[in-house]
């Protein structure tokens, strides 16, 4: 399903940054899906079945805009919305759509799409540049974020995502409706730590600022360019 992009005030985005290099570079993929849509589960499902691999690593990002079809997405945030349509600005895209998986910042896959998730999967992973570093701490009630030095092409953010693994929803109207759906790694609330140069930097938060009662764990990423302008994942860590 598709929707054509009304304006909008762009939500400051979260960005983190990545654990050590493996064989293969490690992979973000963002999956943005609805439960008023009927083709998002099919999206869901593939999406999170990639996503048990150790290099790779799957956000959920329920979005809002199918709301009127009859059932209010339960999961639904006007934040995923708008992180969606910076995406779609930054591609010079007119619709968002569900389902929808970004791969690393960069790539737009239809989340129904097996062989062509895999290939920019492939793609991803084969990338030369190795993300940079990234240490997270998780001690007395604060999280100390430290990144090290590295090269972003231009201007970089880092945020942080509290998430939960895994969230069941039996849904009573709408296109999906009577259906059970499960989401894998949903994010409940976003937050940006702050910009980041290229140069060696700590970034401190208290943790009830950030994670919600309703997540379990969290994600730090950092991503060049802006909440409004999204560009490539420079990292990823997950705690």
């Amino acid at each position: 399903m598709s929707f054509s992009l009304p304006s909008f005030s762009a939500l400051p985005f979260l960005v983190t940054l990545a654990a050590a290099p493996c064989a293969a570079e490690p992979v973000l993929l963002e999956l943005f899906t609805s439960q008023g849509c009927a083709v998002s589960p099919k999206g869901d499902r593939l999406a999170a079945e990639k996503a048990v691999k150790g290099d790779v690593l799957l956000l959920t990002f329920p979005v809002d805009y199918w709301d009127y079809l009859g059932w209010k997405d339960t999961l639904g945030s006007s934040a995923h919305t708008a992180r969606q349509r910076a995406y779609a600005l930054a591609r010079s895209e007119r619709k968002v759509y569900t389902p929808q998986i970004v791969v690393n910042g960069t790539q737009s896959i239809i989340g129904s799409d097996k062989a062509g998730l895999e290939q920019a999967i492939q793609h991803a992973s084969a990338r030369p540049e190795h993300p940079a570093a990234i240490r997270v701490q998780d001690a007395d009630g604060q999280i100390d974020v430290e990144v090290g030095d590295h090269a972003p092409a231009g201007e970089a953010e880092v945020w942080l995502f509290a998430v939960s693994r895994s969230k069941s929803v039996t849904v009573e109207r709408g296109q999906n409706a009577h259906h059970t759906l499960t989401y894998t790694n949903v994010v409940r609330k976003m937050t940006r730590l702050g910009s980041w140069t290229g140069k060696s930097a700590h970034f401190a938060i208290a943790r009830e600022e950030v994670v919600p009662a309703d997540a379990d764990h969290f994600v730090v990423v950092v991503q060049e360019g802006s909440g409004s302008m999204p560009g490539a994942i420079l990292g990823f860590a997950a705690h």
